[in-house]
């Protein structure tokens, strides 16, 4: 049986990453191929051998200027004293810019300095200089210069200067061909029916567009199935007809995990594990001659595993050196706590507050595709520390222009799904601004704002004494400090339940009396806050909930769990509700308000901001989504 021959396989070793990826090099012994291709469709390609000028530009003594072409000794005598006639034909021409200079004429006077006696006289009142204004045989190329060396990758301007050289082919390193190999039973194609424990495969796609990106020309192979005589094959084809391959998933530890066989049987394992995370699974290895690498199948994992070990090989085949990202130097938000013996790849969020970076760790699980493309910058966590504190500056990776990320408003704590309105708003309103948000609750948002790591910060804090939303909070947690409290939203809170109620949730007593699973939000949520005074105020306890301990980071992500358990409940805003198709039961209206420093909010970019709330475009677009009053005004609360 396969069970029996393929047995569960744990990492062979937990080597460095870097040394994994020498070996691999020192491995990677493929000549590569030259192609000669048109000027014209060149850009990107890296030249196989130096390039010569065939010609020089110009090729003639041309004109600089629109004027006269004289010769220079000729115009000597011309004085504003004594000003000088030169005649047409025998001591002037008249010639544009780029013409040819005709003999013996050695100068050219600006048309503007010309003054016209009649159809055949001109009058100058300066003497020219020797080739004043002609551009030389040579001054742009001289005929036989080296006008590139091997291994340069040709940019726009560089096609210009090949072809205004004449040479309209040009010798280029053919792409390396890496095949994709996706594996898994569980995958499909996005067109296909999505069912459940199915997986829409869409990692091949990633990764043959990071390929192209690096140079490489991709081949993305049909899904083989975990059957290892189907991922045999699959190997050997394409070690056949491809440079270098790439497999995905199978890599672990799994009892279906076969890659690590399979190049077992058919070649050579170099590695098995690397002392990286994520892309800790990862397996390099060689089959007849060529380079197999197999990738973890979560899609963080993938990605990075990609980025250490087949962009190197594919800048090696091109001879051109492996580009590095811009670092900056900021202030961590929050400790980043990493293990001894590991490499750390931490997703982080940048913001720029108060003439500072400040950057903030986002889900570090391997297969949240959106915390890769929501990152801002990596940090890496060497392998010899266990992390950094808080407040700490450290260096990071930047993975979006540093531009960007200083004109965005870091906008910090409860979520709510305006906030993207508002970042569409300002991205159609051409401010060249947007909002990095981060769903840490409203408490969080509030820190954030005390400790200068936000411009603006959500909150709805309900005080379950006066119940007052916001300003006893602000008054208590932020005294000292010159804050602005901004009216912003009323919105509807509520059980948000699976379509028809099923368990028929009206009141807090029915998710203990139906059993209810129950799933909270995060302690220091304004939604948590409501939730613990509906208990307070039923006489319940928090341990009578069946699910009180499993929270959520947003509202959607409440709606989500709810939407996949018939006897699920949650309490949260009736927009994420209506979105997930749940029914929705009001408990309470509340008021969502805008935390952010009176500095901030005289600021361009705070009235900027406010301009955008109070805009009738923006209220229109949230109020189409229900559940949503718009209550902004230019004058704050009272605190």
């Amino acid at each position: 049986m396969i069970e029996e021959r393929y047995k569960r396989k744990i990492y062979l070793q937990d080597k460095p990453r870097e040394e994994a990826k020498q070996e691999l090099l020192k491995a990677f012994d493929l000549p590569f191929g030259i192609e000669n291709i048109p000027t014209t469709v060149a850009l990107g390609r890296v030249t196989a051998e130096p390039i010569f000028a065939a010609i020089s530009v110009p090729h003639y003594h041309a004109s600089a200027m629109d004027g006269i072409a004289v010769v220079a000794e000729d115009t000597y005598s011309a004085h504003e004293q004594h000003p000088l006639h030169l005649t047409l034909g025998d001591q002037f021409v008249y010639v544009n810019t780029g013409n040819a200079l005709p003999r013996p004429f050695d100068a050219v006077i600006m048309i503007e300095h010309v003054n016209m006696i009649d159809e055949h006289t001109i009058e100058i009142i300066e003497p020219a200089t020797p080739w004043q204004h002609i551009r030389p045989i040579g001054e742009d190329i001289v005929q036989e210069e080296m006008l590139f060396p091997q291994g340069h990758k040709l940019r726009p301007a560089d096609l210009g200067v090949l072809l205004a050289s004449r040479a309209t082919s040009v010798s280029v390193i053919k792409k390396p061909v890496v095949t994709i190999i996706p594996t898994g039973s569980e995958l499909i194609t996005p067109e296909e029916q999505l069912a459940d424990g199915k997986i829409v495969e869409f990692n091949g796609t990633v990764f043959a567009n990071f390929i192209k990106d690096w140079g490489g020309e991709p081949k993305l192979h049909d899904i083989v199935l975990d059957q290892p005589e189907h991922i045999k094959q699959a190997l050997l084809e394409a070690a056949e007809s491809s440079d270098i391959v790439v497999i995905n998933a199978g890599s672990s530890a799994g009892s279906k995990d076969y890659t690590v066989h399979m190049i077992e049987e058919l070649g050579t394992v170099y590695t098995h594990g690397v002392a990286a995370r994520p892309g800790k699974p990862a397996i390099l290895g060689k089959i007849n001659g060529k380079i197999i690498v197999g990738v973890p199948g979560y899609p963080v994992s993938a990605y990075l595993a990609l980025e250490w070990f087949v962009r190197p090989l594919i800048c090696d085949y091109l001879q051109i050196p492996e580009p590095k990202r811009q670092t900056v130097p900021v202030t961590l938000g929050r400790r980043i706590v990493s293990t001894m013996g590991q490499e750390d790849w931490v997703r982080m969020t940048i913001g720029y507050v108060n003439g500072q970076y400040i950057a903030n760790p986002l889900t570090r699980a391997a297969g949240v595709t959106m915390s890769y493309v929501r990152a801002d910058g990596m940090l890496v966590v060497p392998p010899d520390l266990i992390g950094y504190e808080q407040g700490e500056t450290v260096e990071i990776e930047l993975l979006r222009p540093l531009e960007e990320i200083k004109n965005a408003i870091v906008f910090c704590g409860s979520h709510d799904l305006t906030i993207d309105l508002l970042s569409v708003e300002l991205k159609e309103r051409k401010h060249e601004m947007s909002i990095v948000s981060s769903h840490v609750g409203s408490m969080a948002g509030l820190m954030a704002i005390r400790k200068g790591e936000a411009h603006v910060a959500g909150i709805h804090l309900l005080d379950p004494k006066t119940k007052q939303y916001n300003v006893t909070y602000v008054k208590r947690l932020m005294a000292g400090m010159d804050v602005v409290l901004y009216p912003f939203l009323k919105r509807k809170q509520g059980w948000m339940v699976p379509e028809g109620n099923p368990l028929g949730i009206e009141k807090v007593q029915d998710l203990v009396e139906k059993a209810a699973h129950f799933v909270n939000r995060q302690k220091g949520a304004g939604t948590r806050i409501l939730f613990d005074l509906l208990l307070n105020e039923a006489e319940l306890e928090a341990d009578q909930i069946n699910g009180y301990r499993r929270e959520m980071f947003s509202h959607l992500a409440v709606a989500a769990e709810v939407d996949g358990d018939r006897e699920a409940a949650g309490l949260g805003i009736y927009p994420a509700a209506k979105a997930m198709g749940l029914s929705f039961i009001p408990v309470a209206d509340e008021e969502y308000d805008l935390i952010m420093t009176r500095a901030f909010f005289e600021s361009e970019k705070g009235k900027i901001l406010r301009n955008v709330i109070l805009s009738d475009s923006f209220k229109s677009s949230v109020e189409r989504i229900g559940g949503y009053e718009v209550v902004a005004t230019d004058i704050p609360k009272s605190v």
